[in-house]
C-alpha cells in the first residue's frame, strides 16, 4: 500500500493563508479531497495523512470531518495548543476519534529558537504518549540544536521530522544540517519524512541530482525503516507536479530491496501513525 505521509487541505482565505506569498500564487485557491483523489488515481497512491496548516482547533475538526467522509484519508495530524493549561482535557476529548493520529505546531514560524524547550510546551508533549499520539517536528535547520535536546527528553515518544528539516537547498547549505540530522537519527523513536524538498530548492531550476546528497544523508541517518514518502501537496505545486515529487523518491530508493521500498512508500507511515 502506498501512503502519502504528508499533505494538506484548505479552503483558501487570504488572511488565514497569508504565508502563501506572491511566488506561491498558484496555490491561492481551495484544495479539497476531490482534487487529491484524482491526483492519487493518476499516481497509484492508496491513502494519506492529512496534516494541519492552520493553528486552530477548528482546523483539527475540519480535517477530522474530511477523514470521516473520505476513507482514503487514513489519519489526521492536528493542532492543539500544547502549552495550554487545559491541554490534558483537550487530548482526552480528541483521543476518542480514531482518525486523530498526532499533533503538530508550526515551530518554524516561532521567533523563539528554543520554543521546543519551554516548560509549558514540554509539559504538553509529555502527555502525548499516554494517548499513543505522535508529534510532527516542523523546523528550519537553525532550530535543529533545540530539536536534539528536545527529543532526548522523550525517549519513548514517537517523533517525525517533517520535510527533512527544510535544509537550505537553494543556497547549497549542507554540512551543519547534516551533522545535526546524523545525531538526531541516532534516536530510534525519531523518523523522517522525505518530503518538501523541491520547495526548499529553487522553484524553477531544481534538479533531482541536487537533492541526492540530502536524501542520501537522511537514508544513512535514519535507515529505510524510519523514513517515509510524503508529497507536501498542494504546497509542492509551486515547484513541480505530484508525479515529479513521487518519482524523486521512487527513483532514489530503486536500488534498495523491495521490502525497503515498500516500507518507505507506505509501511513505515502505517506503523508510525498506527493506521
Amino acid at each position: 500500500m502506498t501512503i502519502d505521509s504528508h499533505q494538506h487541505f484548505w479552503k483558501y482565505e487570504p488572511v488565514k493563508h497569508s504565508w502563501i506569498d506572491d511566488d506561491m500564487s498558484v496555490i491561492r485557491r481551495d484544495f479539497l479531497p476531490q482534487d487529491l483523489k484524482k491526483v492519487y488515481q493518476e499516481n497509484q497512491v492508496d491513502g494519506c495523512i492529512a496534516v494541519q496548516a492552520d493553528q486552530t482547533l477548528k482546523e483539527t475538526d475540519f480535517l477530522l470531518n474530511l477523514a470521516k467522509e473520505h476513507n482514503f484519508i487514513k489519519g489526521v495530524v492536528g493542532w492543539a495548543d500544547l502549552r495550554a493549561e487545559n491541554i490534558e482535557s483537550v487530548l482526552e476529548k480528541y483521543s476518542t476519534d480514531k482518525n486523530l493520529k498526532g499533533w503538530r505546531h508550526v515551530v518554524q514560524g516561532e521567533d523563539d529558537h528554543n520554543f521546543l524547550l519551554r516548560p509549558n510546551f514540554l509539559r504538553g508533549i509529555g502527555l502525548l504518549e499516554k494517548y499513543n499520539h505522535t508529534y510532527d517536528i516542523l523546523v528550519f535547520p537553525h532550530q535543529l540544536g533545540a530539536v536534539l535536546e528536545f527529543i532526548k527528553k522523550f525517549p519513548n515518544q514517537k517523533f517525525v521530522i517533517d520535510h527533512i528539516a527544510k535544509p537550505y537547498i537553494k543556497d547549497g547549505f549542507y554540512e551543519g544540517w547534516a551533522a545535526l540530522m546524523k545525531e538526531i537519527g541516532k534516536h530510534e523513536n525519531v523518523y523522517c519524512k522525505l518530503s518538501g524538498m523541491i520547495t526548499e530548492a529553487d522553484y524553477n531550476t531544481w534538479t533531482a541530482e541536487q537533492l541526492q546528497p540530502y536524501m542520501h544523508l537522511v537514508l544513512e541517518a535514519f535507515g529505510s525503516e524510519r523514513i517515509m514518502f510524503g508529497s507536501d501537496w498542494p504546497v509542492c505545486l509551486v515547484a513541480g507536479n505530484y508525479g515529479q515529487v513521487k518519482s524523486i523518491v521512487t527513483h532514489f530508493i530503486a536500488t534498495l530491496s523491495s521490502q525497503d521500498q515498500e516500507m518507505i512508500m507506505g509501511g513505515n507511515a502505517q506503523e508510525f501513525y498506527n493506521l
